[in-house]
């Protein structure tokens, strides 16, 4: 009953977005986003950190966000440099055959000196390939379905995993990795710039000593309904910008990738989590914002860097759509 009533949220919210957004042009993602990005977001995590339990080993969050996001990476990679490797198998075999002795001299070539095209994993595509497989929504879409699953006394953690894990991770590695495999310039300022000013650090700081405010009856429903009002805009956000994804191109990349980032990681580390005896609301809160699809963060980063962006929006648009099919999962296996 619990898991309808999510769905019957999580799919009528991202619906009314969808069709809104193309029946009423007039509603911008951008800017919904900006509001919900500068005013929204802080407000709900000034709100529900106020009812979170924020005692125990809440510091476990954090770090099963960056095991998460370098085993996504390592798996990744480990994937492009297999195929990579079998490609350039198989345009030496195409290579010998035809040329003979000629053939051995080609052989010993640098790859990067091959006159035909040796991969369809160039650099840039492997840069958002790595990217969808290390960084997920943990705030648009996580937020909203740990809120509905474990509820606000465990949203600390669900914060401290988007906030010290997440975010630092796209736009610190994420940044770093794309600044590697795409054309656009690196700009340590800017990155510096952008970590510091994200107003969700900023909420988080005010409501850790907020929430010793005693507040009247009435202000505590009024902040409490203001959050939860932020995350039905969340999700209506997620359905505007996916009637805005038209690309569904690269789908077997973005399944392979998609697999590394919502399937196998949650499932590795939260195996691990029980083997060491960490069970119950706090692992499921964990193992959720793990298995969230690709953050729109990507592409922001994809399109900023010169990277293979048709890549990022297929992960994104198929990786929400999966969502309601691998939730029943993680509920099955790690739920309370």
């Amino acid at each position: 009953m619990q898991l309808l009533i999510l769905y019957a949220q999580l799919i009528g919210l991202v619906l009314l977005g969808f069709f809104a957004s193309s029946k009423i042009p007039q509603l911008s993602p951008h800017t919904l986003g900006q509001f919900l990005f500068w005013i929204g977001v802080p407000i709900s995590i000034i709100a529900f950190l106020r009812q979170a339990d924020l005692s125990g080993a809440i510091w476990v969050a954090p770090i099963c966000a960056w095991i998460a996001i370098l085993l996504g990476a390592s798996l990744a990679w480990g994937w492009i440099q297999l195929k990579v490797k079998s490609q350039k198998s198989k345009v030496k075999k195409q290579e010998t055959r035809g040329q003979g002795d000629k053939g051995e001299a080609f052989n010993q070539l640098p790859i990067t000196h091959y006159p035909l095209p040796i991969t369809n994993y160039p650099l840039p595509t492997q840069g958002s390939f790595l990217l969808a497989a290390m960084v997920g929504n943990t705030g648009y879409i996580g937020f909203p379905v740990a809120l509905a699953v474990v509820g606000t006394q465990y949203f600390g953690w669900t914060l401290f995993y988007d906030l010290l894990g997440s975010t630092l991770g796209s736009y610190g590695l994420g940044v770093l990795l794309a600044a590697r495999f795409g054309k656009g310039k690196s700009d340590r300022t800017s990155l510096i710039q952008a970590i510091l000013i994200n107003p969700a650090l900023w909420s988080m700081g005010f409501g850790l000593l907020f929430r010793q405010v005693a507040l009247p009856v009435v202000a505590e429903s009024i902040l409490s309904s203001l959050g939860w009002s932020v995350v039905a805009l969340s999700l209506v956000l997620i359905g505007m910008r996916l009637q805005h994804l038209k690309s569904w191109r690269n789908l077997p990349k973005a399944a392979v990738s998609l697999t590394i980032k919502m399937l196998i990681v949650p499932l590795v580390v939260g195996s691990v989590l029980t083997l060491c005896g960490f069970t119950g609301a706090p692992q499921l809160a964990i193992v959720l914002q793990m298995a969230m699809p690709p953050a729109f963060a990507t592409l922001v980063i994809a399109e900023a860097y010169d990277l293979d962006r048709d890549l990022a929006v297929t992960a994104l648009a198929l990786g929400s759509a999966s969502l309601l099919l691998t939730l029943p999962l993680w509920l099955w296996l790690f739920g309370v």
